[in-house]
């Protein structure tokens, strides 16, 4: 029995240390978008939550007359499993917190924003979007209780 309590102590340890590190990655990815959106606006102040949930939650009006908000797929709480709202496709929650995964790679988080950037606002997204959206992110600890 203390061997089994062990190796899941240390499975245990293990998986917080991979999800701290994760979330670690995703604050990194919040100050180095705020040192680009810095250097493009020395106005800028830094990342802001309240403005990473409205981007978050903002419909947009697509060419084909649909709104469309990052919220459509990835529900109003980030830390939920999402729905591809076009292929029914499961999405794993965006919160770092809770989806270890999330944010683990650079070059896949900025060719993520710049495509579903481009598919949604028709632009790339600004580094202060950015930072933002990621802020917010990093809120949102607690999936909804089913």
């Amino acid at each position: 029995m203390k061997k089994l309590t062990l190796i899941l102590t240390v499975l245990l340890s293990i998986s917080t240390y991979t999800a701290q590190a994760n979330v670690a990655n995703a604050e990194k990815l919040v100050s180095i978008y705020s040192a680009i959106a810095k250097n493009s606006n020395p106005s800028y102040v830094g990342a802001s939550v309240t403005d990473g949930k409205f981007f978050f939650n903002r419909k947009i009006k697509l060419g084909n007359g649909k709104e469309m908000a990052c919220a459509s797929c990835h529900t109003t709480n980030p830390a939920d499993e999402g729905k591809h709202i076009v292929t029914g496709k499961s999405i794993r929650p965006l919160s770092p917190v809770v989806n270890e995964k999330r944010f683990a790679d650079f070059d896949t988080v900025e060719a993520k924003f710049t495509q579903h950037c481009k598919d949604i606002i028709g632009s790339d997204c600004t580094a202060q979007e950015k930072a933002n959206y990621i802020a917010y992110l990093l809120t949102e600890k607690t999936p909804t209780p089913k």
